[in-house]
């Protein structure tokens, strides 16, 4: 069976370390030094070691089950849900009116890795809980908060968001739902809705489920979509339980993986429903909810790779095969661990260089969107919502790649469900698609947050990274393996730009041919961007003498093998973009 160990040390040097965030200038802060960073991620990673990681093959074994139209989810998960609510975890970062505990996001993403490195299916019900508390929070009414808010973060009710139909998935502008006006001022909802996450379960008291629908006589396309609360059982004026609401499960989806979430198919019977917002404005408050739950996937698909590749790290140095080139490591037994093998330790680096930058990029997204709340910064909102689909789609991609390669690393072993590398890999392979798939993260990047408001924000990525280089130019060793690097990938994706604001002049399809590349190529440059920050934060630890020795040689050495063994990529996505669309769109579509 598959181990895991939290991230606790990782965790705190990239939140103390690399991002300062006790000395940051963002309300709430200041709060954040390192005795009680450090004891929050104890406190929750022993709650992921102990109790949400044994019941992830459980989970995945087990699976939901559908019994007269109640869901119940896998054995142990009621009581782990319970063991959360009483931590107060659903509530970290919540507004203390509503009985949150109003910590920063940042520290909800860190102790967030764990919960979904221990059991991604198991996280998903008070993930999708969040996102469905932060649109009520910032566009339902008074009253709508008031009454669904305190519990859901107390996590007594949860919540869900209700988007896709079985006609249109991305092309929300085909949605078919139907909103009726009522008296009273509520609406009726008619419609079916699949592939809900956690649409129907048995952890919760109540479900408040969040549904796009058409209220008759709105635009056609997106802009005549609306947002409504629909919960399981209505609430009464004193905060009870009332009737069961016409909303009901009509079946489970069988999956790849996540088989500890239950995956809906909604069915809205004329069931009651409020609106929240303005009419014919629901896809600005879901999208309250989407981009969060974007990063929320990004988070998802690295945090898998890490599980993975300490499962693969913990294989290779136990599993004796071979001899080392060099002379045997192992001279008392038949063979040597797997771990002195060059081609095995490109492996685990591959992984460990990813995974590690990262959690830094993950959480510097988080700690730009704190900004951009706490703050009312204008320039960081800009900068983290171009970054959104870098997140979720490079992070997602290679966070897949790395449990491939973390199975990879086990041969035969990782492909038998007894070492639980596939498990891995069937769980992260999802995160790929759902949240917008990341084809269409990347055309969103380039088709739409590239030039928003004439590539502001682009721009101040470039002079971001370029005043970083400046700034440090003068220490040769990071300028050698680091900082010069990170000059020639950035001048990648300033190339990559310039050829999409002129070829893409000439024909659209010469930017979108090359988007899917630009996503990677952008996300090689972040992850560039945070080794060289991780790098200078070693350097100087060593210097100090601190007594981390160890740590901080760990940190440059993979650092080092990214920015020459993984950052050149941008090279290969650069020759890519440049060859425009026409090898993409040479065929006839007969032809396929």
């Amino acid at each position: 069976m598959p181990s895991y160990t939290a991230p606790t040390r990782d965790l705190q040097f990239v939140l103390q370390d690399v991002l300062g965030v006790a000395e940051a200038d963002i309300p709430g802060y200041a709060d954040l030094d390192a005795q009680m960073t450090a004891a929050i991620l104890e406190e929750a990673g022993k709650l992921a070691v102990e109790i949400l990681a044994p019941l992830n093959a459980v989970g995945d074994v087990e699976g939901c089950t559908l019994e007269n139209g109640v869901v119940r989810t896998p054995s142990g998960f009621r009581d782990a849900y319970q063991t959360m609510r009483q931590g107060g975890w659903m509530g970290l970062d919540a507004d203390p009116e509503y009985g949150g505990q109003g910590m920063p996001y940042i520290l909800n993403a860190a102790v967030g890795e764990m919960f979904i490195s221990s059991n991604m299916a198991f996280n998903m019900y008070q993930g999708l809980t969040h996102g469905a508390y932060s649109a009520i929070h910032t566009h339902g009414s008074d009253g709508q908060k008031a009454t669904y808010l305190p519990k859901m973060i107390d996590g007594e009710w949860s919540g869900t968001m209700n988007l896709t139909e079985p006609q249109c998935g991305t092309d929300l502008g085909l949605i078919r739902t139907r909103a009726e006006p009522q008296d009273g001022g509520s609406y009726r909802i008619t419609g079916q809705k699949i592939w809900i996450s956690a649409g129907e379960h048995d952890l919760s008291e109540n479900i408040i489920h969040l549904v796009l629908a058409r209220i008759p006589g709105g635009p056609d396309g997106v802009k005549g979509i609306s947002l409504f609360i629909v919960p399981k059982f209505m609430v009464n004026g004193d905060g009870s339980l009332g009737d069961r609401n016409a909303v009901t499960c009509g079946g489970l989806e069988s999956k790849m993986g996540i088989h500890g979430n239950a995956t809906c198919v909604m069915h809205y019977d004329g069931a009651t429903g409020f609106l929240i917002g303005e009419a014919h404005k629901g896809l600005r408050a879901m999208f309250t909810m989407m981009n969060e739950a974007r990063i929320g996937v990004g988070l998802q698909g690295y945090s898998q790779g890490v599980v993975a590749y300490q499962n693969a790290a913990a294989f290779a140095k136990d599993r004796l095969q071979g001899r080392d080139v060099t002379g045997a490591k192992n001279p008392d037994g038949p063979a040597d661990p797997i771990i002195v093998h060059p081609d095995v330790r490109r492996n685990l680096m591959h992984q460990k260089s990813f995974i590690e930058a990262a959690r830094a990029f993950a959480l510097w997204g988080a700690m730009l969107i704190d900004r951009s709340r706490r703050t009312g910064d204008a320039d960081a909102e800009a900068l983290v919502s171009l970054l959104t689909p870098v997140i979720k789609g490079f992070l997602t991609d290679k966070g897949f790649e790395t449990t491939v390669l973390a199975q990879q690393t086990l041969g035969g072993s990782g492909f038998v469900r007894e070492s639980g590398l596939e498990q891995f890999v069937r769980d992260a392979r999802i995160t790929m698609i759902y949240e917008g798939t990341n084809g269409v993260q990347a055309l969103d990047l380039v088709g739409r947050k590239l030039g928003q408001d004439g590539g502001k924000a682009i721009r101040a990525f470039f002079e971001l990274v370029k005043d970083f280089i400046k700034a440090n130019d003068g220490d040769e060793t990071l300028k050698r393996d680091f900082l010069d690097p990170l000059k020639a990938a950035s001048k990648d994706l300033q190339a990559a730009a310039m050829y999409f604001v002129q070829a893409g002049m000439k024909n659209p399809q010469n930017a979108l041919a090359g988007s899917y590349d630009f996503l990677h190529l952008f996300g090689h440059v972040c992850l560039g961007l945070m080794w060289a920050r991780m790098a200078k934060v070693a350097q100087a630890g060593l210097a100090g003498g601190n007594g981390d020795a160890a740590f901080f040689k760990g940190k440059l050495a993979t650092g080092r093998y990214y920015m020459a063994r993984q950052l050149p990529m941008t090279a290969t996505h650069l020759a890519r973009i440049q060859s425009g669309a026409e090898p993409v769109m040479a065929l006839e579509a007969e032809a396929f």
